[in-house]
């Protein structure tokens, strides 16, 4: 019998109008609901102007092909954990904050230059890698902190703000903690199922790259899952240009930090055309939760509520993710990162024990040397995440806390 979890959160109460769905993704209600709107008709046949029929490249994958031609898994030598260690020693005889990583800090002379060419694969390549091997039990919290963003910084030099506070303070907070948190005494404030032992269902995080390393895995289950948005725009666009419709127009997605417009109008998906130096390209960006809501934090009466094109759209982007998807083994001492703009990412529910408990730190990132294009109503997200963040403000916490987005008691 397995002992993975799926879902424990309860589900988030619905606001009125709310078409008949939760963060818990229904096959059948998807499979209902598609049938019903394709029976009533009146659907778009051809795509939105300027959107291509098909999408191709590295970019474009299947999980269950993808390991023939691809090898994702860039493995550390002896030599190179030696010079990561000589590095981590560099860095702290500097005696400055965490937030003084950089490439120039935290240098790694030899293994540069690979981390260089995995960043150009993240961008123009397959869009996602993991770097395994770290050996996370030789070193304590703050070293391998220290580990994780240093050899980040030669992939991607900026570090994404994901938390505005700490502590009660102001803070550009860069790291978060990704671990069940529920035994906790603030388990009624959870609104996000990062902090839970939950199923994530097909998302993505925000800015370019996400990036998460492995401190520990968990008992049972916890499988990371990506999938190719592009192979995901492609069946949408051959079977259903519809919904590739709804998901280039404006829906209202909710915002859970304290803010003065309490949703912000934009779409999930983002066209650009080919360029003389850049191919042409689609961007998905979009969280399930902030439309249907979870645990703690319901969406919103106050918000319109969505319609059931995007409740369809939303369930089809997630089965679709799960259809396509590849696991990538995730391993403790593993870092992997991805393309968040090309790539979307799930987690399986798991299965702590008292010896063996999930814990995951994340950072999100920006490569100026690389980066894709953002979209243009995405730049005041784009600069909430990346502008003004100092080395001096920078916090990079040791311990695990629920950021403000995802905690009701922000």
């Amino acid at each position: 019998m397995s002992t993975t979890v799926t879902f424990v959160t309860p589900k988030a109460p619905a606001p009125p109008g709310q078409p008949d769905i939760s963060y818990a993704p229904d096959y059948a209600k998807w499979q209902a609901r598609a049938a019903r709107r394709l029976k009533e008709g009146n659907l778009p046949a051809t795509l939105p102007e300027g959107y291509p029929a098909q999408l191709t490249g590295d970019l474009v994958w299947e999980g269950d092909t993808v390991a023939d031609t691809y090898d994702w898994t860039y493995v550390l030598s002896a030599e190179q954990l030696d010079e990561i260690d000589q590095a981590v020693v560099h860095f702290k005889g500097l005696g400055l904050s965490l937030g003084h990583l950089t490439a120039e800090t935290f240098p790694l002379p030899n293994l540069h230059g690979e981390l260089r060419r995995l960043s150009a694969e993240l961008h123009n390549g397959h869009g996602f890698f993991v770097i395994r091997g770290l050996r996370v039990d030789e070193h304590s919290r703050e070293e391998n902190i220290i580990i994780y963003t240093g050899i980040s910084a030669h992939i991607a030099a900026q570090r994404g703000r994901q938390d505005h506070k700490f502590n009660g303070q102001a803070a550009d907070v860069v790291l978060s903690h990704i671990k069940d948190l529920t035994w906790s005494q603030n388990n009624g404030s959870i609104g996000s199922p990062a902090y839970t032992t939950d199923k994530q269902v097909f998302h993505t995080d925000s800015g370019d790259i996400v990036s998460l390393f492995a401190l520990e895995t968990s008992a049972a289950g916890g499988a990371s899952k990506l999938a190719s948005t592009w192979r995901v725009y492609n069946e949408i666009a051959a079977t259903r240009p519809d919904l590739i419709h709804t998901l280039s127009q404006s829906w209202d997605m909710e915002v859970f930090e304290k803010a003065d417009k309490q949703y912000t109008e934009r779409p999930l998906l983002f066209h650009f055309p080919a360029t003389e130096s850049t191919p042409e390209r689609v961007e998905l960006q979009y969280g399930r939760r902030y439309f249907v809501g979870f645990g703690a934090l319901p969406r919103s009466p106050n918000i319109p509520p969505i319609s059931e094109a995007q409740a369809e759209a939303l369930d089809t982007l997630h089965f679709l993710g799960e259809k396509y998807c590849v696991n990538t083994d995730f391993q403790k001492g593993d870092i992997q990162y991805i393309n968040n703009l090309a790539i979307f990412h799930a987690r399986d529910g798991f299965t702590d024990t008292p010896e063996k408990r999930r814990h995951l730190l994340r950072l999100w990132l920006r490569d100026p040397e690389n980066a894709w294009p953002t979209p243009k109503v995405l730049k005041y997200r784009w600069d909430q995440l990346y502008g003004g963040v100092t080395p001096e403000a920078q916090v990079l916490p040791l311990e695990p806390f629920i950021r403000s987005a995802g905690n009701k008691g922000r």
